[in-house]
């Protein structure tokens, strides 16, 4: 009999587990959300001792909704002690983020209890410490659109592929829009020459071949880039060992149309090669100032 494969969903509020649970379901798993505690091991007795054949992928949704948490963790050991292999998969998302999407949706928070989701989130990151702890996948889905978790969850049970723990954003932007609010590190490139003042280069950006090369001849953008990625190559490492899963690199000029649209694109090219984080790029502002000739 084909041995069953256990996913446990698990996560803050609002982080996304609805919707990986569902796309789960797409790649074939029996998925379970919100189940009482005291139902998961019968659950799972059941679905072992039923029909060869039937169900071998299973996703169950556990969280604060469950139950109590004390609970949920002797289900698990239980399971452990009984010889299952399960896999815990854990969504997060960072506060502001998961605010914002509380207000956009207008639900409240299952620990708010009618105050501020704010107190809720608080209560409930203490309360999911330990599972956290021990997850095997954490992803946060601060900064990924829907597409590119579905991405993600298809390479750790499609694919098979090993899990990048950290998701590193390159992300450009103009300093005339404000820097953005998630940075965790920012580079201001506005010492390097500006196309802006090119007539032929002024309404190009820096995804442009023409602008890319006016950008990247000088020697001062040369040494930069270098001295750039030597560091971020030496801080992933790090980052990954301290349990970080979200970095998000911001390059800012003046418009984010130009000099950090290229300094991006050239630092994600360089760091691609790399095995051990996920990579995405992102340009904030490129398409601000409508300076492309339409």
């Amino acid at each position: 009999m084909e041995e069953l494969q256990l996913v446990f969903v698990t996560g803050m509020s609002g982080a996304g587990k609805s919707t990986a649970l569902k796309m789960l379901e797409d790649m074939g798993y029996f998925c379970v959300d919100n189940l009482p505690v005291f139902l998961i091991g019968k659950m799972i007795e059941l679905t072992v001792d039923g029909e060869e054949g039937k169900i071998h992928k299973v996703a169950m949704g556990v969280d604060i909704r469950s139950g109590n948490l004390e609970e949920v963790y002797q289900v698990l050991q239980n399971l452990k002690d009984k010889g299952f292999q399960y896999r815990i998969l854990f969504l997060d998302a960072d506060d502001s983020t998961l605010i914002k999407r509380y207000k956009e949706t207008r639900r409240s928070h299952p620990l708010a209890q009618g105050g501020r989701v704010e107190n809720g989130i608080s209560q409930e990151r203490k309360q999911l410490a330990r599972l956290k702890k021990e997850a095997d996948y954490i992803i946060d889905t601060s900064q990924l659109l829907t597409r590119e978790l579905k991405s993600e969850l298809e390479k750790i049970f499609v694919e098979d592929e090993d899990f990048k723990s950290l998701m590193v954003t390159v992300l450009s932007f103009g300093f005339k829009y404000g820097i953005p609010a998630d940075s965790d590190l920012v580079f201001d490139v506005r010492f390097l020459p500006n196309p802006y003042y090119v007539p032929e280069l002024k309404h190009l950006t820096g995804k442009d071949r023409a602008v890319h090369d006016f950008v990247m001849k000088y020697d001062v953008s040369k040494q930069f880039i270098t001295k750039l990625v030597d560091m971020i190559r030496f801080l992933i490492p790090n980052y990954i060992e301290e349990g970080k899963t979200q970095l998000v690199i911001s390059i800012g000029c003046t418009g984010g149309k130009h000099r950090s649209v290229t300094l991006a694109e050239e630092l994600y090219k360089r760091l691609g090669d790399a095995g051990e984080y996920g990579l995405r790029i992102e340009h904030r502002d490129i398409e601000k100032d409508s300076l492309r000739k339409k």
